[in-house]
């Protein structure tokens, strides 16, 4: 399967009277319960919409039968779609075939928890309706709010620092502005996707920074909104574990961008984590002999 296949078998394509105007791609790996639980709270949100919307479940992988359970609640959803392949390839892989697989001319993603509310999703819905190309939620905008539940305190304190610290790295790898770029909430005209996605590659947490990173690189104005983020549990799609991986990844971008912008868009290297480090080491090597 190539980065942009979908095992037409396991998709109920149904057919819909009208195209929708929105679609809303929610990345899964293992949710259990959660995809359930978020497709019980958007399918009214979905139903009192003025435009029609389409919901994509992407499900990465999953090995606790979340995607079954869903694709056989939605068999008779027009409005649903579930993906699901067998190997887990990460979270910037699922949303980027997500956004790939849309109809809509406006496409938004978020994290399957919903810690971002609906009424937050309608409003990068409505920014996108308004023009903007591109759209993305920041924690860090003066107007944002941060809801927290009872003994959440020092999760977000570790969480703040946590963002803080990869948000500086990240901006002064890849040489971005935006003080929030991992924030759960995006949305993308289908113009826009259609420009930037088959230049941002990276399969993980990674993808949200490479994202900003194309749109940078095509001269794709980025509008940040506030947001109303809540916190009323300590799991999250980023976990402490991922940071090392999310550096090696933040450096695959730098590598990848800068093979672009020497070669051009048609010199498309994708240059994963892995090898970026396997040309390190053999760059190490090579000065090691020189030296000598």
């Amino acid at each position: 399967m190539t980065d942009t296949d979908v095992d037409t078998a396991t998709v109920p394509w149904v057919t819909v009277t009208r195209p929708p105007r929105f679609s809303l791609v929610l990345p899964a790996y293992n949710p259990g319960t959660r995809a359930e639980q978020s497709l019980r709270e958007l399918l009214p949100f979905v139903a009192r919409q003025p435009d029609l919307w389409e919901l994509i479940f992407v499900f990465d992988g999953c090995t606790d039968g979340s995607d079954r359970r869903l694709v056989e609640l939605t068999a008779k959803m027009p409005q649903v779609r579930v993906l699901h392949y067998a190997r887990n390839r990460g979270k910037g892989y699922a949303v980027r075939l997500g956004l790939q697989q849309a109809r809509a001319p406006f496409r938004i993603f978020t994290d399957i928890d919903l810690a971002y509310r609906l009424d937050m999703v309608e409003s990068v819905a409505e920014q996108l309706a308004a023009g903007d190309d591109v759209v993305i939620a920041s924690r860090a905008h003066p107007e944002s709010e941060i809801i927290l539940a009872p003994g959440m305190e020092n999760y977000l304190r570790r969480r703040k620092v946590q963002s803080l610290a990869f948000s500086a790295m990240a901006r002064s790898l890849l040489g971005i502005r935006q003080r929030d770029p991992q924030a759960g909430l995006k949305g993308l005209s289908a113009r826009a996707a259609r420009t930037v996605l088959p230049y941002v590659k990276c399969p993980g947490f990674g993808f949200d920074c490479d994202l900003i990173v194309a749109c940078k690189y095509f001269g794709i104005p980025i509008r940040e909104i506030p947001i109303r983020v809540h916190y009323d549990h300590a799991e999250s799609t980023t976990r402490a574990t991922t940071g090392l991986k999310m550096v090696r990844e933040l450096w695959a971008i730098r590598k990848h961008w800068q093979s672009i912008r020497q070669h051009g868009p048609g010199h498309n290297i994708l240059v994963t984590a892995s090898a970026a480090n396997i040309a390190a080491i053999r760059r190490n090597r090579q000065l090691r002999r020189v030296s000598r």
